[in-house]
């Protein structure tokens, strides 16, 4: 098997520089889903169960773009096809779901306590967290088919940065429209335009950044592409190969992804509260408000978008500082904690501000999060031709724990008296759990 060839700086940028757009429209929705639901009439406590699609759809839609994408050879490439169809529909669905309560859709209750305007919004989310799933997996992808292993920390870094950089524009654009004189209130059941126009605007940053991937990012041809793989599976493996294997240190490939599962299980499940429970802790703590219907609401939702951006520059910042770590484990183990310092200190904030401290402590384990898992499992499947197989199925590491989470939420909730804020406390023990778990991984 060929070693693939080092990548230029320009090329590693290139070929993740869509995951910027798209991780806008993933910013867009987990700051502001809550916040859109609650004003649609949603109860604290029904809250988690309109986060369950979201991960329910990855769970079904990345395996299934991996299965055919490792499949699919064409004049575009073989992962970009998927790329941009994911975009067109996300971008059409992000001019819809705001509008919920807009659309003159019926407010009376239909069916398990929801209302016409919340089911329209239901659907709306499902179809836009499939298709930024369908968008965001084909970048993960590319990755693991054109960089080589000694590089592959570098390009899953850079696609950190880029995630991060496209989720603090994400979080911070109602507060920038509202600060630019946009209405940030609306009528009771309808959106702010604040939040709206960031949806709007959201969406042709994505269309356009996915374009400029697609234009810059040559895939290689099918000749090529198998030169550098191992033999398939239905190749015979000869004697020297069978000893160089046994002798080899390197963790199989069923051991690396439960090892990592086990982490990515309470790191999110931790994440999954901080996104829907934090506009109704910080109303709650910082504005001394439950009602979804007051100005004093609608202005703490827009500073959850600030304290998200604040974690983004924090994930940012402590991507730098990962590399320089002696041992990926350890990188791992010391980011999940000071999270879960950040998530616990929560509990005893009362000042706006002061919540930027505990966001940058948070995005620490983002940082790691983003970057260190993908980086452990695609060297454990370096040269593997299934490789879009094992990360859409690896994609369920991240999709189940949300789940459980979700559906877990609202009896949670009840455990500790309906304070949201205590569910942001909750997320700091998962990670110090996480922590403990990243020592059962072999690098």
């Amino acid at each position: 098997m060929k070693r693939l060839p080092d990548l230029s700086f320009t090329n590693l940028f290139n070929i993740s520089f869509g995951f910027f757009g798209v991780q806008i429209a993933y910013a867009l929705q987990s700051a502001n889903i809550s916040r859109i639901f609650a004003t649609l009439g949603a109860d604290p406590h029904q809250l988690s169960f309109f986060w369950i699609l979201p991960p329910l759809m990855g769970m079904l839609v990345q395996p299934v773009i991996g299965m055919l994408s490792d499949k699919t050879w064409c004049r575009y490439g073989r992962r970009i096809p998927y790329l941009f169809i994911g975009a067109v529909v996300a971008v059409a669905v992000m001019l819809l779901l705001p509008n919920a309560g807009s659309l003159g859709i019926t407010t009376q209750v239909i069916c398990w306590g929801l209302t016409g305007t919340m089911l329209f919004g239901l659907f709306s989310l499902m179809f836009l967290d499939t298709s930024i799933n369908i968008a965001m997996q084909p970048f993960k992808m590319m990755v693991g088919d054109m960089v080589n292993e000694e590089q592959k920390g570098l390009a899953y870094s850079i696609q950190s940065f880029l995630c991060n950089a496209g989720s603090l524009v994400g979080y911070l654009f109602p507060y920038i429209f509202t600060f630019l004189g946009i209405e940030n209130v609306a009528p009771e059941g309808v959106v702010p335009n604040s939040v709206i126009y960031s949806f709007y605007i959201g969406a042709a940053i994505l269309i356009g950044c996915v374009l400029y991937t697609t234009a810059n990012v040559k895939e290689m041809p099918p000749e090529e592409f198998s030169q550098y793989q191992q033999a398939s599976a239905d190749d015979t493996v000869t004697e020297n190969d069978a000893e160089s294997v046994s002798h080899s240190n390197k963790p199989s490939v069923a051991y690396t992804f439960l090892s990592i599962g086990l982490v990515q299980f309470f790191c999110w499940a931790a994440f999954m509260y901080m996104w829907t429970y934090t506009p109704g802790a910080i109303a709650d703590t910082c504005w001394n408000t439950t009602d979804v219907t007051s100005a004093e609401y609608q202005v703490a939702a827009n500073w959850v978008g600030v304290v998200f951006a604040v974690q983004a520059v924090g994930s940012v910042l402590w991507a730098a500082v990962i590399p320089r770590f002696s041992s990926y484990k350890l990188a791992y183990i010391v980011s999940l904690t000071f999270g879960a310092i950040g998530f616990i200190s929560l509990v005893w904030i009362h000042n706006q501000y002061v919540l930027w401290l505990s966001y940058l402590l948070i995005g620490c384990a983002w940082a790691a999060m983003l970057a260190l898992p993908f980086t452990f499992f695609t060297n454990a499947l370096e040269g593997n031709p299934r490789m879009g197989t094992y990360l859409g199925l690896f994609n369920c590491t991240i999709c189940l724990p949300q789940i459980v989470a979700a559906l877990c939420g609202g009896a949670l909730l009840s455990l500790v008296n309906g304070s949201q804020v205590m569910m942001l406390g909750l997320a700091g023990v998962f990670l110090i759990a996480g922590a403990g778990c990243v020592l059962a991984i072999k690098e």
